[in-house]
Order: C-alpha cells, then sequence, then structure tokens
C-alpha cells in the first residue's frame, strides 16, 4: 500500500534547552538554500549571520489597525519557537537589535509585495499593505520553522540575505464543503491556519447542498431548525450561527484570507426543500436527504416567494461578508429547464449586485444572461471551455483533474472520489491555469481555487490527508511565476514540509513521489 499517514509530536523546548548551552552562532544553510513554499521570486544570500538573541524587540512603522494584530501573531510566534523575548515599540529611529516592520505606500504597485531583508543584527520587513507586510511575516516564520527543522546543529540563528516577492495571481484559494459534513468552528480556523502559512487568500464557504444547510437566516429559521440536522451518511449535522460566521470571517481577515460564502441555486437546494414546502411547486416540503447523487433538486422558479427567500438569504449573509464576492452556485441544476434556470439567474445575478456584492458562480453560468463582471468558476474535469470563449467574464481555475482535492491520490486510498481521475501530488502540481484550457484568454484567468468536497471527509485528520500536500502545491502554482516552477526543486522543498506539518499534528498524504525528510 503505498500510503501511509505520519503523525508525531513536535517538542520545541527540547531543542531549546540546548540552544542555550552553545554560545557560537553556527548557521546550518544559506538563504536561498531554505526550502522556502511559494517559491519567492526572488531570494539573494548574504554571508551575515543574525544570531537569535540579537533580537529584543519588534517596531512598527505605518499607520495601520490590522497591523497591531499581526505583529502580537508574529510575536507569539517567535517567542514560542525560538524562545527569545520581543518587547513591542513603535517608531524608534534606531533599528539595531530589532524586527522592523514598515509599511510604505511607494514601495511596490502591488498589494501583496514584500521585502524581507535579515542581516547581522536585524530584520526588516516592508511592504505597501499590511497585507504585503502580512505575506512577509509568513516567510520569516517559515525561514525560523525550517530552520529549526532542518538544521543539524543546535538552532542559534537565522541565514542572512534578502527576499524580495509578488504573487503571479491575485486570487489564491481554497473551497471547503461543509454541507456535506459539518465541520466545526474550531476546524475551520485550524484549517485557516495552515492555508495561511502558504500565502492562500480566498477561503470559499460551500453553505448550503441537499444534505445541510449550514448557516443560520434568521427570517428563515426553519433552513437550520430542519435542514441543518443531517449530513451525508445521516449524521447529525449542524450549523453556525451568524454571530460563529462573524467570528470566522474575523479569524480569517486577521491572517488576510478572504471568505466567499456560497448558497447553491437553483439546484442543489434539498434542505432548504425540506425546510419550507412553499418553495417546492407542489406545496409539499421534500424528505431530508443524506446521500451523495446530485442534479434532483430545484427551487420553484415560478412562485414569488422563491425569490423573497433568495434576497432575504443574500441580504442577511452579505450584511456579515465584508468580502467582495457573493457565490449563487448555478451547477448541477439537471430538473430545471434552461429557460426556467436563465429567468432565475436573471433575477438572483441582479439581487447580489443590489447588495453590493459581485456575483461568482460555477461555469454553467455562462449558459444564462450573465453580466460580464461575473466571476466564473470552471471546474469541469475536461478542459473543454469552449462555451466560454466570447464571453468576458473573468475566471477562476478550479478544474476536477487538477484541483479537486476529493479525488483519490491513487487507487488504493480509502478516501475520496476518482469520478475525476486520480489526483497525485505530481499531476496537482505540475500544470498551468494560463495553458490549461485552450483558446481562453489568459486575461480572463484570475487565479485558481482547490475544492474540497466532503462526501467521505468526515473529521479535520480527513481534510488534513486529502489537502495536505497538495494545497501546497496549489498555493505555490497560484503564486509563483510560472518559469520558476520545476517539479524536481518543488519535490526537494517540499520533502522537507512534511517536518512543518507533522511539527503541527497535522496528518498528511506521504506518498512514494517524495522522499519525504
Amino acid at each position: 500500500m503505498s500510503q501511509f499517514i505520519k503523525k508525531i509530536f513536535f517538542v520545541p523546548a527540547i531543542i531549546l534547552v540546548a540552544m542555550s548551552a552553545c554560545n557560537t552562532p553556527d548557521p546550518v544553510y544559506v538563504l536561498d538554500k531554505t526550502p522556502l513554499i511559494p517559491l519567492p521570486l526572488s531570494v539573494l544570500a548574504s554571508d551575515e549571520v543574525m544570531p537569535l538573541d540579537a533580537i529584543g524587540s519588534v517596531r512598527t512603522i505605518g499607520a495601520d489597525e490590522r497591523l497591531k494584530v499581526i505583529t502580537e501573531n508574529f510575536i507569539n510566534f517567535w517567542e514560542k519557537h525560538t524562545q527569545q523575548k520581543l518587547i513591542h515599540v513603535a517608531d524608534l529611529t534606531h533599528g539595531g537589535g530589532a524586527i522592523t516592520i514598515e509599511i510604505d505606500k511607494s514601495f511596490s504597485q502591488e498589494q501583496e509585495a514584500y521585502k524581507l531583508k535579515i542581516a547581522s543584527d536585524k530584520i526588516t520587513v516592508k511592504g505597501k499593505t499590511t497585507e504585503g507586510v502580512f505575506r512577509g511575516l509568513k516567510t520569516l516564520e517559515q525561514i525560523v520553522f525550517l530552520s529549526k527543522l532542518r538544521g543539524k546543529t543546535e538552532f542559534l540563528s537565522l541565514p542572512g540575505g534578502e527576499v524580495t516577492d509578488q504573487p503571479a495571481y491575485g486570487y489564491r484559494g481554497a473551497m471547503l464543503d461543509v454541507a456535506r459534513h459539518f465541520f466545526s468552528v474550531a476546524d475551520v480556523k485550524r484549517y485557516i491556519d495552515l492555508l495561511s502559512i502558504y500565502k492562500i487568500n480566498f477561503l470559499h464557504f460551500h453553505l448550503s447542498d441537499d444534505q445541510g444547510w449550514r448557516i443560520e437566516i434568521k427570517s428563515w429559521p426553519k433552513l437550520t431548525e430542519i435542514g441543518g440536522k443531517t449530513e451525508v451518511g445521516g449524521g447529525e449535522g449542524g450549523f453556525y450561527t451568524q454571530e460563529d460566521f462573524k467570528e470566522i470571517i474575523k479569524y480569517a481577515a486577521d491572517r488576510f484570507i478572504t471568505i466567499v460564502p456560497e448558497i447553491d441555486l437553483p439546484g442543489h437546494t434539498n434542505a432548504a426543500l425540506a425546510s419550507y414546502a412553499e418553495l417546492n411547486c407542489d406545496g409539499k416540503a421534500t424528505e431530508l436527504y443524506t446521500g451523495i447523487e446530485v442534479g434532483f433538486s430545484t427551487l420553484c422558479v415560478e412562485k414569488e416567494v422563491t425569490y423573497a427567500f433568495v434576497e432575504d438569504v443574500i441580504r442577511e449573509i452579505s450584511e456579515i461578508s465584508p468580502g467582495p464576492y457573493f457565490h449563487i452556485g448555478g451547477d448541477e441544476s439537471h430538473v430545471t429547464p434552461q429557460k426556467d434556470f436563465n429567468r432565475f439567474m436573471g433575477r438572483t445575478l441582479a439581487i447580489v449586485k443590489k447588495y453590493m456584492k459581485t456575483p461568482m458562480g460555477w461555469y454553467e453560468l455562462i449558459n444564462a444572461n450573465i453580466s460580464e463582471e461575473t466571476l466564473l468558476q470552471y471546474w469541469a474535469k475536461t478542459e473543454d471551455f469552449s462555451k466560454l470563449i466570447h464571453k468576458k467574464s473573468k475566471i477562476l481555475i478550479s478544474a476536477a483533474s487538477y484541483n479537486y482535492l476529493d479525488m483519490k491520490y491513487d487507487s488504493l486510498t480509502p478516501l475520496g472520489l476518482s469520478w475525476a481521475g486520480y489526483l497525485p501530488i505530481r499531476k496537482a502540481y505540475e500544470w498551468e491555469p494560463k495553458t490549461l484550457v485552450p483558446d481562453l484568454d489568459p486575461e480572463q484567468i484570475i487565479g485558481l481555487e482547490a475544492p474540497l468536497w466532503t462526501e467521505t471527509i468526515e473529521d479535520f485528520d480527513d481534510i488534513a490527508v486529502m489537502a495536505f500536500p497538495r494545497i501546497i502545491g496549489h498555493a505555490e502554482i497560484g503564486w509563483t511565476n510560472a518559469a520558476q516552477r520545476k517539479w524536481e526543486g518543488y519535490a526537494e522543498r517540499l520533502s522537507f514540509h512534511g517536518q512543518l506539518l507533522q511539527a503541527l499534528d497535522v496528518k498528511y498524504y506521504s506518498e512514494t513521489e517524495i522522499d519525504w525528510k
């Protein structure tokens, strides 16, 4: 059997006690050999070495209320992993012995660009925005973590040099299906933490489907009272209160991840149809559903109550979701006649725009009369997207054959499905969004998203083993220029990240494609 799971506990105190017995810094490698993922735009090593005990403070330059949050989070990380205390100061002129975090609006045109410099007695992280600074701090955290894990000698110092970096794509996303199986706020936060390590910046929530309705709608309480009670296989289900959802949104925002809510319409709606009889054309509520087949449900497009329902749902979720997008699904609505589908989508898209959101949906929306501002998510398992050639909508690539994290790694993978084929680590990495679909204008593509559908996924360990390490490769595709990405180099760097995941007590799929360190 090619699959096995590594799971160990990491005890940094043991390593760091040994640190205190030594006095001379001993760098274990140079900066440009650090196995960073995503691979930065430029890494220049220097002959300088920065002893950990040379740093005693963090200073911030630039006014941004979010800067305090990310600085405090970074101080907690530094103290945990180096056992060196830091004090937080503001706008000091002397930079020796400090980590300087600076927002410089003239630094770059790119919102997420940053520069990280490690010298013998100081570290500087500069960006145009707080988001850019945050990306730089995540790179610094990787350097600290990998230095500690990779070192053959005691962890005493960091290698000197400079990292200059910015992303290839503005949208680098993950999607979590909480409708087939429900996941707690704590599980979602843990996933967010892991995604942030690799510079993922969008998390798309599939909040409703035939098997469950997962978010409180105050004007339609039965959606969760009834529709939230079940999941695939007959489990107890669950849902997020609006306060829960706001908590998730805030937690993600502090890590510069934008939440994209999705309510799948007009198909994939059995949970809603079971909750409210009036949403059915015959006025009879359906039975709750715990299977995995799709395409059998639809809202009653002819009834005005349907649009009152849709507007209330979009309004309430939009009011608590500050992100720019509202995802309205639109896929696999097989029992909705095309004429009815087009009419429904015309009205629904107008409602989304009424509440100041950019409409987003699966690529089946191309069959409706959509505006060019609508973001279309391409998911087909074949690379034929010819219907889109004459449209000007922006495209998000989520090709099932390459992006779907619920596809099995191989025939022996116990979790997942295989209708789009197997998805080993190399295949998940070795492709390019701009050339995947013939004749598609690459200027339309804003990025990629890796969905994790949860028909077979029941707990956080299941999420982890199907997402990792494949989503790490997707993160690099989204961040790193295509010309820099090579499988051999990526595989070598990835081989060190198994230790990082182990240290975080994260299960992952340890496939023989990678010579895990």
